[in-house]
């Protein structure tokens, strides 16, 4: 398992496809399903899948009327399309009347690589966690992504889930791993800080805490895979546990991962910290690695943030 790598938009297609034998729900797409993987449904289940064509917005405000009808609705597209372009569809049409439309939003972050800033989509986070009654969700795997999708499913009410292009180890064992909603994933136990990660960045972070280990650095880590309604509880926990905290996600710095917990901390915990993201700045064409790189997504960049709060 250690050494597979698999996409999270590759598991949602599977899950889709092996989901609909068991409910009843509709999927939509903005004719990108063969990047989506929504089209592994489609070709399944034809008559409960619809390609909307390149009109993200209409997409949104047509998933409103099925699931007002009483049919959940999945709609997937590129997240800079899905959540940027519709985002007033989702917040009028679906957040407000609290509709049971899942947005599937593929190929966030900087991973999308060589489409470049204007794909490179870092900002959704953000956006959907300002939005009431929206509920996010950002797998860490394939595994996780997988499993998400039927606790999305069965969940009433809308859901931002974000999913990624490239291909990232796969860190859990389906044969064992169950999903819950809203509950974090302590992955590592430490004492001296505690590292919450989301996404693809949960691999670096365990990662992280090897090397730190290596130095008799005892860094807890934590997947929070559920960005919205965040595990309070879990993260007051270790923050007054260690009293250091760091957080790293494939996301601006501001308002995703890391903004949440900040303003959590600052009101109830006041705790040292660190925040590992894209450093308020558009991405640049590159090789999703090196993507990556430029933006210090990596588990040396997150060890470096723990050694500097050990140091202070």
């Amino acid at each position: 398992m250690k050494n597979e790598k698999v996409a999270t938009r590759v598991a949602y297609g599977k899950a889709l496809a092996a989901l609909g034998d068991q409910y009843d729900f509709f999927v939509m797409d903005a004719d990108l399903s063969g990047s989506t993987q929504t089209a592994v449904f489609g070709k399944k289940f034809p008559d409960r899948f619809a390609n909307c064509g390149i009109a993200e917005a209409n997409m949104v405000s047509t998933a409103a009327g099925i699931a007002a009808a009483g049919l959940p609705v999945f709609v997937s597209s590129f997240a800079m399309f899905a959540c940027g372009r519709a985002y007033e569809q989702i917040r009028n049409s679906v957040a407000y009347p609290q509709l049971n439309v899942k947005i599937a939003a593929s190929h966030a972050g900087v991973t999308v690589g060589e489409d470049g800033a204007t794909h490179q989509f870092c900002e959704d986070l953000a956006l959907m966690r300002s939005l009431p009654n929206m509920t996010i969700v950002n797998p860490a795997d394939a595994t996780e992504a997988y499993a998400a999708v039927e606790a999305i499913l069965k969940y009433d009410g809308p859901v931002y889930f974000r999913l990624g292009r490239y291909a990232v180890p796969v860190v859990f064992d389906p044969a064992d791993y169950r999903f819950e909603l809203g509950k974090g994933r302590v992955l590592r136990d430490g004492k001296d800080a505690v590292i919450f990660a989301t996404g693809i960045m949960v691999a670096a972070a365990i990662e992280a805490g090897e090397l730190l280990a290596a130095e008799g650095i005892d860094a807890a880590v934590v997947n929070i895979h559920t960005i919205k309604p965040l595990d309070e509880p879990l993260v007051l926990e270790y923050a007054a546990k260690t009293g250091r905290v760091v957080t790293v996600e494939e996301h601006t710095v501001i308002g995703g991962l890391g903004g949440a917990i900040a303003e959590l901390l600052s009101e109830k915990q006041p705790t040292r910290m660190k925040r590992v993201g894209v450093n308020d700045c558009f991405g640049k064409s590159a090789k999703a690695s090196d993507a990556l790189e430029m933006h210090g997504l990596n588990a040396a960049s997150v060890a470096d943030a723990v050694r500097v709060l050990m140091r202070d």
